[in-house]
């Protein structure tokens, strides 16, 4: 493999774009908005969501999906409720059996489907993998230390992919798990933001650690009934993503749900941002999927309920302490 293509000119994109190259693949990145390409290609700088960052010379940025019809592999970085109309409009350009890696961590709102599921309906021609793990797009992209789950179900593909895009300091673990890489990704984005509405309402580290070990237990019971395997999300892609994303204001989702607790709306939480936080999408989708599947979910529902305005967060913390004491591995 020689030339890889990445889809999404976010912050996450173009980290992911610096490993590729610093991987020794040519690599070119699709973006939609045209001051990323041209930051990128003249300036080397994605000037809207990775400012201050010097990229490497060799990046080049492209509109046009034509540009990534060579590729051997393409990474899919576009937020989770965009993937699929990028994905159609990718589709007539990539060949059979091309490796796709999904790399946006979430849950289609209308569908509730996974990305991996989104992907089968776009380029069903494709070969699917997953990349999640505990990852902030800008220590990434400055080639600090990072260790992720690259989820591939064929295994001599997963390690090829694992292998191509490791750097010095990027390590991919091969995994076979697609569901559980998906699922992981997607639900600690929705727990995040409960973490973060904790830390804006002053409950404590006491309450902050409690809340990453049951949330952390309710990712297990929703991951298995998706089809997952429980040992899957005790890795990178689950636990590991968890607990870097409830534990860091640089988190997204995190973010969020610090202006939420300290009591913003979510309109005001929201507004400014530029990227893409997918817990607030992904939130309504975990708690369907939950109902659904007979899971109990109780902290992704009252994240749920929040964001959409049916309570507000005094009224779910106190729900939350009140419900009924049981076993711990209930």
């Amino acid at each position: 493999m020689k030339r890889a293509g990445v889809i999404g000119g976010g912050a996450w994109g173009t980290a992911l774009a610096q490993v590729c190259v610093r991987a020794g693949l040519e690599t070119v990145l699709w973006a939609r908005e045209p001051e990323v390409v041209a930051g990128i290609n003249e300036s080397h700088e994605n000037p809207l969501f990775l400012p201050g960052v010097a990229l490497e010379p060799a990046l080049r940025a492209t509109h046009d999906f034509a540009d990534l019809a060579g590729c051997d592999l393409v990474l899919a970085v576009a937020p989770a409720q965009f993937l699929r109309p990028t994905l159609e409009a990718f589709a007539p350009h990539a060949r059979d059996g091309l490796p796709i890696v999904l790399c946006a961590k979430g849950i289609e709102q209308r569908s509730l489907k996974l990305m991996t599921q989104v992907l089968a309906e776009t380029a069903p021609h494709a070969a699917p993998a997953v990349l999640s793990g505990p990852s902030f797009a800008g220590e990434v992209a400055r080639g600090l230390p990072t260790a992720v789950t690259l989820a591939c179900p064929d295994e001599a593909l997963g390690r090829r992919l694992a292998q191509t895009i490791a750097t010095p300091t990027f390590r991919p673990y091969a995994a076979f798990d697609m569901v559980g890489a998906e699922a992981g990704g997607a639900i600690k984005n929705v727990l995040a933001i409960a973490c973060g509405i904790s830390e804006g309402r002053g409950l404590g580290r006491s309450a902050h650690a409690s809340l990453i070990t049951r949330g952390f237990a309710e990712m297990t019971r929703l991951g298995v009934a998706l089809g997952a395997r429980a040992e899957t999300l005790r890795g990178l892609c689950g636990l590991g993503d968890l607990v870097l994303t409830c534990s860091s204001a640089q988190s997204r989702n995190m973010s969020v749900g610090l202006a939420l607790g300290g009591g913003q709306t979510l309109q005001e939480a929201l507004a400014g941002k530029l990227s893409v936080a997918e817990g607030v999408a992904s939130a309504p989708a975990v708690r369907e999927l939950a109902a659904r599947l007979g899971v109990d979910a109780p902290i992704s529902e009252a994240v749920a309920a929040i964001l959409a305005g049916e309570i507000d967060v005094d009224t779910a913390i106190q729900g939350l302490l009140a419900r009924p004491l049981k076993d711990e591995m209930e």
